[in-house]
């Protein structure tokens, strides 16, 4: 499945590719996702953008297709989108192909077919096609033949007896709970024996609350605002003054106790007395609180919270026996049936069940008038259902089934009394038969109504999200209300340990028209509960609380003032989102709009509080102006605040007003030393501090900044942040000053700060700090390395993989500094893991940079097989990117992986001459060619390639004449001279080394410059004395070459040039003087280098060749 649409915006498409690319490279996370919406993660295609999964059952599928959606935006969207979303709607729209869909539904009712048609039987037809029509109904009837009651629970009616339903007429069910307009006699009737009243029957889909919904109360209004101020580790269900889960759940705590019954001893139990207060307390045809205990308990909890004085169950029975019996000869009729009903419970605990099945059906056919106590007559129903599934009894089982389900329908407060869900389930699926929907929604409410009562809360999930669906289909008047059913879904989700579910359930409930204020701040709750960091709101809670705004402004609530203090908060909370996020404007925008909406009174705490952020944005929007009218504004009503104050010597500053700046941070700090504030004192001195710095007053800047920090570190905690932003100014100050010991400490204490409160922001950046103080200020590299390391682990949980990397490949160069065989193989490991986040995140420049450093780092290694592949890979990414520029340089780079080396150096020449050059030429690249026939140069001339070497050479000529490149003009023409020297084309040798010495610069510069003259000078003697055989010229070469060996002052040299030119006048100048003269000078410098008489003799083998 994949997306056929995406964002507009090709930066966020390109992020949303990244994000899928690595999710591809590493799935946890999406499979995680995946297996919570039941299905199973095959594969991902980040460039098709398609996701493989596989269902084995049709749930699975329906569950998938419904919360995929959202939970892929909160999986891919970051703080950007979330923001974006507010104005522009973005969103993932996901794609199904129908097909596959309908293939995997076949499928599925390919297995599930014998189940189907196992469960298949015929649905009665009922009084009318109008009824048929309606589905479900309420109001009043009219009896349309007599029927005599065949039991107290059943009504007797006569032709045109008007009969009020209680709860719903539900067509598909044989029953339905009615009573008598006349009488007022309550019991069941039978569905196909009425017929419609004149006034016609009302359609009304099921109530899910019976109670009225909650208004927005003042208690929870209060708790919302303690959220936003920075209390949202308070759950839902502390807040909420009426969520919907107390509606669904019974009200525990309220009901009554019955009273303590003593057992009496079995000789005692014949008498009539013994039984009287029992008899007396269970007569009576209403149903009373105390009851509720027999209906609801287990027969263990009967026993031994009910009654006392017995030994053993089965004498607490006998004692019930003897009750009942007495109850019978007195014709206590309803005593009579409630102890039928718990001898019947006990019957069966004890698993007899004929025994019991006697018990229940004699509790129904005791009474001489109707069931009042209804839910006396559901346990009994219940429980003889249970008896009758239990003996494999079907028939009596549906028919008892069916008079339940019509007593559930009209009184689901009945359904505490009732254990089992077989019967609600058995109306579920005659109700999906008949094609119900008003009669399966009703059967979905009740069964998860019964499993919330239970505490199976996984088990209400299903049927509470089928009942939204239909919800969401009907078409009469629902009284349900979606949006608190979906967030009773999100908070069972929470319940579960699945979070992405339960963050898009309280989406959905925020989205919903029937959306009310109470229910976008209950959402709000449930998503920060969800969040795992809980120090601020994430970026996707951004919805919410635009949303809730929204809602606050259209609905209002109780109380101008507490409305007031609720919107403002949201609105700061909204606004800070922004403003954590860079988006400043955003942000001005939103608390403008708040302050302006309506006026508040000057005196509202919140509107202060509004005035001082809006006040801080600008400010940080570089309007310091703005922001400074805004404080003198709220510093007229405040003229005593310390944070005012301070902010105002913040914007000062900006502005350049120094003066002012410092006397509004005194009087902050003055404030605060007066009230004994230290941690605001501290803060106020810091800025003080740091705007000395900011003028240059080192010394004062200094003393503000280690008062700050000695007033923090007195504290007992819960100002980190600030603190550790303090020691790193501090730090940063002292390496200025070249006072390293100290800018150490202050950033080693900072990061062991950041360690103790788990601030992971504040722990990158004193991490850096330190990274940076080791390579540049005291260069560490050991240090650099291990501070790297940790940065990349605290890198690794955070969205910036792209640094992460970054910093991968930053270690690995270092250890690749080390030029150790080890270091070399630590290096290689970490080039691998930047490799697969660039690889991930889709960033092919320095994905193909990666490639190539892996290769080097082989060829380091001695593994040359490896190295071409590596370098092979690193230029298919390369010319992926159809980047001419970026290609020429990275193919360059591959042949210097060659070049530097010292073996395999012939292939540089492939990378440079074949790839490389053509590319150079083609794109006009001149500086890259001349680079790169320079290197072909070099290393053809190490290869012994001189003919081959003469061609690049004179090419790099021409490129450098054409440049005006004069230091690259002189290199080439010393390059043509030694190639034509080695040739053996020595005048052209001596043409190309003087033109090199024509284009020196006079006067010197440098000794190296000097020691050049003397060595071309005396390449070019030996040229003509040994190659040329003009000892005259060479001599003048010799000559020139001495004269720069002395004014470098190389005695080294001299001595080599003097023994020359002896050699050459004794022998072949004949020039005695000068023989003798040159001869003395060699003896001089020789002893004086301590080195032995040099031969004189003409042996160009042993004079040293340069």
């Amino acid at each position: 499945m994949g997306p056929e649409r995406l964002p507009a915006h090709e930066e966020l498409q390109e992020m949303l590719r990244g994000k899928l690319r690595i999710q591809q490279a590493n799935s946890t996370e999406l499979s995680a996702l995946v297996e919570e919406l039941s299905a199973h993660l095959v594969a991902v295609d980040s460039e098709d953008r398609v996701i493989f999964v596989t269902f084995k059952a049709f749930e699975e599928v329906w569950k998938f297709t419904t919360y995929f959606t959202h939970c892929m935006e909160h999986l891919l969207f970051d703080h950007k989108m979330w923001l974006l979303s507010l104005e522009n709607r973005l969103g993932i729209e996901v794609s199904t192909p129908e097909d596959t869909l309908h293939v995997i539904y076949t499928w599925v009712l390919m297995q599930e077919g014998t189940f189907i048609q196992r469960g298949r039987y015929p649905v009665k037809n009922v009084f009318s096609k109008l009824i048929i029509l309606l589905y479900s109904a309420t109001g009043t009837c009219v009896a349309a033949t007599r029927y005599d009651a065949e039991g107290p629970d059943e009504l007797s009616v006569s032709p045109d007896d008007r009969i009020i339903i209680v709860g719903r007429l539900v067509s598909c069910h044989d029953w339905f709970l009615g009573m008598k307009e006349e009488t007022r006699e309550a019991g069941l009737v039978r569905t196909s024996q009425v017929k419609p009243s004149d006034s016609g029957l009302s359609v009304l889909f099921f109530v899910f609350s019976e109670g009225p919904s909650a208004p927005v109360q003042p208690d929870f209004l209060e708790n919302t605002a303690r959220l936003l101020d920075g209390q949202k580790h308070r759950s839902p269900q502390c807040v909420c003054t009426r969520t919907q889960e107390e509606a669904m759940d019974p009200v525990e705590g309220q009901r009554a106790e019955a009273p303590c019954f003593t057992v009496q001893p079995a000789e005692e139990r014949q008498r009539t007395e013994s039984t009287t207060f029992l008899l007396s307390f269970l007569k009576g045809r209403e149903y009373k609180d105390e009851f509720g205990a027999f209906y609801i308990l287990s027969p263990e909890l009967v026993s031994s919270s009910i009654f006392c004085g017995h030994s053993c169950e089965d004498e607490l029975i006998s004692f019930l026996s003897v009750a009942r019996e007495t109850a019978r000869k007195k014709q206590l009729l309803w005593s009579q049936t409630r102890l039928c009903f718990l001898l019947g419970k006990f019957s069966a605990a004890k698993s007899k069940f004929s025994q019991a099945r006697v018990y229940f059906e004699e509790a129904l056919g005791v009474p001489r008038e109707t069931f009042a106590d209804l839910r006396l007559l559901a346990s009994i129903y219940s429980n003889l259902a249970g008896v009758y599934l239990l003996q494999k009894n079907r028939a009596s089982f549906f028919g008892m089934s069916e008079r339940l389900a019509a007593l559930l329908m009209g009184t689901p407060y009945c359904l505490e009394c009732v254990k089992e869900s077989s019967v609600l389930e058995h109306a579920l699926k005659r109700a999906i038969l008949s094609q119900n929907a008003m009669a399966e929604a009703r059967a979905c409410y009740l069964l998860a109504r019964h499993h919330w009562i239970q505490k199976k809360r996984p088990k209400v999930v299903p049927y509470l999200e089928r009942l939204l669906v239909l919800c969401a289909g009907a078409q009469g008047k629902s009284s349900v209300s979606p949006s608190r059913g979906h967030l009773t879904l999100g908070r069972l989700h929470r319940e579960m340990g699945l979070r992405h579910l339960s963050i898009c359930s309280a989406g959905s409930a925020l989205l919903h028209p029937s959306a009310t204020l109470t229910d976008g701040l209950s959402s709000l709750l449930l998503v920060s509960d969800n969040t795992t960091d809980r120090d601020s709101f994430p970026a996707h809670v951004a919805p919410y609380l635009h949303r809730c705004l929204s809602l606050s402004d259209s609905q209002g609530a109780p109380g101008h003032e507490r409305r007031s203090v609720l919107k403002h908060r949201l609105a700061l909370c909204l606004s800070q989102l922004f403003y954590q996020h860079g988006m400043l404007g955003h942000a001005i925008r939103l608390m403008r709009a708040l302050i302006g909406a309506a006026p508040s009174s000057p005196d509202m705490a919140e509107h202060k509080i509004a005035l001082i952020w809006l006040a801080w944005l600008h400010i940080h929007d570089l309007e310091p102006n703005v922001g400074l009218h805004i404080l003198d504004t709220v510093l007229d009503a405040l003229p005593q605040h310390w944070l005012v104050l301070n902010m105002r010597g913040v914007a000062l500053g900006c502005m350049g007003d120094i003066r002012r700046a410092a006397e509004s941070y005194h009087a902050a700090a003055d404030i605060c030393q007066e009230y004994e504030d230290t941690p605001n004192w501290a803060v106020a001195l810091a800025n003080l501090g740091l705007l000395c710095l900011k003028v240059g007053a080192k010394g004062l800047a200094q003393k503000h900044l280690m008062e700050s920090v000695r007033l923090f570190s007195a504290l007992d905690g819960g100002h980190e942040t600030t603190f550790i932003a303090v020691l790193l100014q501090l730090g940063q100050h002292c390496v200025k000053e070249q006072r390293m010991h100290y800018g150490k400490g202050c950033y080693e204490w900072a990061l062991l700060l950041a360690i103790k409160a788990n601030l992971s922001d504040c722990q990158l950046t004193a991490v850096r700090r330190l990274c940076h103080l080791y390579e540049w200020e005291s260069p560490d590299r050991a240090r650099r390395i291990i501070y790297s390391q940790y940065q990349v682990q605290l890198l690794h949980g955070t969205p910036d993989r792209e640094r992460e990397g970054d910093v991968q490949e930053a270690i690995s160069q270092l250890f690749l500094s080390l030029a150790t065989h080890r270091a070399y193989r630590a290096a290689l490991d970490h080039t691998k893991s930047s490799l697969a986040i660039f690889i991930d995140l889709g960033c092919k420049e320095k994905e193909a940079y990666g490639w190539l450093q892996a290769g080097k780092l082989y060829h380091l290694l001695g593994q040359v097989e490896l190295v071409e592949l590596y370098v092979q890979v690193a230029q298919d990414v390369a010319l992926s990117t159809g980047d001419t520029k970026f290609i020429l340089k990275l193919l360059e780079a591959a042949g210097d992986v060659f070049f530097n080396s010292s073996q395999d150096r012939d292939k540089a020449i492939m990378y440079y001459r074949d790839r490389a050059l053509p590319i150079a030429a083609k794109s006009g690249a001149a500086s890259s060619r001349l680079r790169l026939c320079n290197k072909l140069t070099e290393v053809m001339l190490n290869l012994q390639l001189y003919g081959e070497a003469v061609e690049f050479a004179h090419t790099a000529l021409d490129i450098s004449i054409t440049l005006g490149q004069h230091l690259n003009e002189r290199v080439a023409y010393h390059r043509l001279a030694t190639l034509y020297h080695r040739l053996g084309q020595c005048e052209l040798a001596e043409h190309y080394y003087l033109k090199t010495l024509s284009l020196c610069p006079a006067p010197l510069q440098f000794d190296e410059e000097a020691l050049y003259y003397a060595r071309v000078y005396r390449t070019l003697g030996d040229i003509l004395f040994y190659n040329l055989k003009e000892p005259f010229d060479a001599a003048g070469y010799y000559h020139l070459a001495l004269a720069a060996a002395m004014d470098v002052g190389n005695k080294k040299w001299q001595l080599v040039l003097c023994t020359r030119l002896a050699t050459l006048y004794h022998n072949f100048l004949m020039d005695r003087q000068l023989s003798l003269f040159f001869y003395k000078r060699s003896r001089g410098l020789a002893a004086e280098l301590n080195v032995r008489r040099m031969n004189t003799a003409v042996d160009r083998a042993s004079v040293a060749v340069y």
